[in-house]
């Protein structure tokens, strides 16, 4: 297993990825005709084999700290059922963090609820650099470029950031006690704000404006490419114990269909 200081790129400096690694990013239905972009920013958990699972072991690699549970699935089948692009990032977050500014510290966080990531210890400049370039650049480019591409064809786009997180974070604290959370900020907050109220509506959940957390300057994606130009855009958080089995995530997906289209 690797030391905190060390993997297997740090005497040659040889590529992050090589042959063995998956592309940074999958794009689901790429054709899709929908006005919506459906994005992952946290969707896979791998790890470039070179990191040497970054000294955690299989379990910790498996949990909310390295990935958004169930949103692979739920985007995937959301794309089939509403015609639309699904934009996923494959890399585990603890790699870096799509979601984060390249700079930020928690880009690439040397704990993360609790938990030490050694691989994540003493990263110097060109280390941190080598991740943004293969992983972090190249999904924010996908997303650009598809972006890009709708507009040229006069094809107004709303960005859908799926997400989900963990019942509890932390110990010591109460369980979280939304089902589904809509974030939003700034630019033009219209469409997110039907999203809540659509929700609302229907009478039979908890429904976390801003919570479990705040869409604010710490986000990335969203004010990348949403507010620069008043697109509209959505940041969708599903509670993950709600995305544990196929039917979970088929009802969300029936759920949020909806939900895009009432709103």
């Amino acid at each position: 297993m690797a030391s905190a200081t060390h993997s297997k790129r740090d005497d040659a400096r040889s590529p992050l990825l090589t042959g063995d690694d998956p592309p940074p990013v999958d794009i689901i239905n790429p054709q899709g005709a929908s006005s919506f972009l459906l994005i992952g920013d946290h969707a896979g958990r791998a790890i470039p084999e070179a990191l040497e699972m970054l000294g955690i072991g299989d379990e910790d690699a498996a949990r909310h700290i390295a990935w958004d549970i169930g949103v692979a699935a739920l985007g995937a089948r959301l794309a089939a059922r509403i015609d639309a692009m699904f934009v996923a990032q494959r890399y585990s977050r603890l790699v870096v963090d799509c979601n984060r500014a390249p700079g930020a510290v928690d880009a690439m966080p040397p704990v993360s609820d609790g938990t030490a990531i050694p691989g994540n210890r003493d990263l110097d400049d060109e280390d941190r650099a080598a991740r943004v370039a293969a992983i972090h650049a190249p999904y924010q480019q996908a997303i650009a470029d598809a972006l890009a591409q709708r507009d040229a064809a006069g094809q107004a786009m709303v960005i859908v950031a799926l997400h989900s997180f963990t019942p509890k974070m932390g110990t010591g604290v109460a369980a979280r006690p939304w089902q589904i959370g809509i974030l939003h900020d700034r630019g033009d907050t219209s469409f997110a704000v039907r999203c809540l109220d659509w929700l609302r509506a229907q009478g039979d959940l908890t429904v976390g404006d801003n919570e479990p957390y705040r869409m604010d300057q710490i986000d990335y994606t969203i004010p990348r490419h949403a507010y620069p130009n008043g697109r509209r855009y959505v940041e969708i958080e599903i509670r993950q114990d709600l995305l544990g089995d196929d039917v979970g995530i088929d009802g969300w997906v029936d759920r949020i269909a909806a939900m895009l289209a009432g709103a």
